[in-house]
């Protein structure tokens, strides 16, 4: 998510955070209730946790660097191809300096030490609309904000998050984009996209998704496509606070592209509140990664001014969360259960300040059984902050 004001508020003060802590929601054993054929796989499904095993190493971006007449930055996802190593990384540069776009590259992770050396680019892809040209720049209806990436192995395509845009207080001639999930090609050819839920819908008015806070994370699955928005609709509550989380909606759609489902993400409370109190801040889910069907890595992502980005990962867990597909309102209504949450680890603790994270994806496995998961930072295209790549070795996925 690249916020202006956000990014006005680093130049002046370079503060940041992430942190989270929890939405209260009481479970509703009506609508927790699943079929027997559901419950039959949920049962067979493993439920061992991810671990972190040990840190691999860290390769960094140059700042606005160039590439075959392009400036890097902006990265906001990130995916491999296991098949020939390929790696795809999106930025969210809404033409500022380049159309939408994607780049490829090559991380050098050692099979056997696991140790993380290198990131190359490789390549550079315009995104193309349906018809063909490419997605117009900021402020013009029809532009894209690019926020994430996945290669889709079982189709050798690429899907790709917009996390669309609409007006607000700040911003009153922005025009209404819808958000979506769109297919592609590797070389950018537009190939459709998933139906969007209603309640997904932007709006001019104070309904639907916020600004900012439109599909952040995307993953695939052999059954599922899953994306997440960052935070709360309108009609779902208030942003986090320092007093106070709030629900973030996962949508699960078929293969075929229709949604079947949709979950509340609890994101936790801010850690702590700006400096100074009137300061801004933003929190969300950066991200979100499947380890199978049912269970997910999500990074929770919070810039606070005063204090810094922090940056946690947690496993999340869909199994006995309530399906609110149907529901407009999370704020009123029938209790609901969210979806579970387990901390994996507290990123503010691996390298200090820890950046704007907003990447994940799994690299190779090694050859001792470990996976390796790679974790990215989206610089703003500003000189405070780093295009930044961790790497991890783990267990349980």
């Amino acid at each position: 998510m690249a916020n202006s004001r956000r990014i006005a508020a680093i130049t002046a003060a370079i503060a940041t955070a992430v942190s989270l802590g929890a939405v209260g929601a009481q479970a509703s054993t009506a609508d927790a209730r699943r079929s027997t054929a559901d419950a039959r796989s949920e049962a067979a499904a493993p439920t061992r946790g991810v671990r972190i095993t040990r840190f691999l190493g860290e390769q960094r971006l140059p700042n606005k660097m160039r590439f075959r007449g392009t400036t890097v930055g902006g990265i906001s996802g990130i995916d491999r191809d296991p098949r020939t190593g390929t790696w795809y990384l999106i930025s969210d540069d809404r033409w500022r300096y380049n159309p939408a776009r994607f780049y490829t590259g090559r991380f050098d992770i050692n099979p056997v030490t696991g140790a993380f050396t290198g990131v190359n680019l490789t390549g550079v892809t315009t995104l193309r609309r349906p018809d063909g040209t490419p997605y117009p720049a900021y402020g013009r209806a029809g532009s894209a904000d690019p926020e994430t990436i996945r290669y889709d192995r079982w189709s050798n395509r690429l899907l790709w998050g917009h996390e669309g845009d609409r007006p607000d207080a700040t911003h009153p001639e922005i025009p209404v984009s819808d958000l979506f999930v769109r297919w592609t090609n590797t070389r950018g050819r537009h190939l459709g996209e998933l139906t969007t839920p209603r309640n997904m819908k932007m709006t001019a008015t104070d309904s639907g998704p916020r600004r900012n806070f439109g599909f952040e994370g995307l993953t695939s699955t052999a059954r599922t496509i899953t994306a997440v928005t960052e935070g709360p609709r309108y009609e779902d509550g208030e942003p986090p606070t320092a007093t106070k989380g709030a629900p973030a909606r996962i949508t699960v759609w078929s293969r075929d592209g229709r949604p079947r489902g949709q979950y509340v993400y609890p994101i936790d409370p801010l850690p702590a509140a700006p400096i100074p109190p009137t300061g801004q801040s933003d929190s969300g889910v950066s991200e979100i990664l499947a380890i199978d069907d049912y269970r997910y890595l999500a990074l929770e992502r919070s810039w606070i001014e005063g204090v810094n980005y922090k940056v946690k990962l947690y496993e999340i867990d869909l199994r006995g969360a309530t399906n609110v597909l149907s529901r407009d309102s999370l704020s009123t209504g029938r209790p609901y259960r969210p979806v579970s949450k387990r901390l994996v680890s507290d990123l503010s603790t691996v390298r200090t300040p820890v950046q704007n994270l907003e990447s994940l994806a799994w690299g190779p496995r090694l050859r001792n059984g470990e996976c390796t998961l790679v974790i990215g930072s989206d610089d703003n295209f500003s000189e405070q902050e780093v295009t930044q790549f961790l790497a991890f070795a783990a267990r349980g996925c």
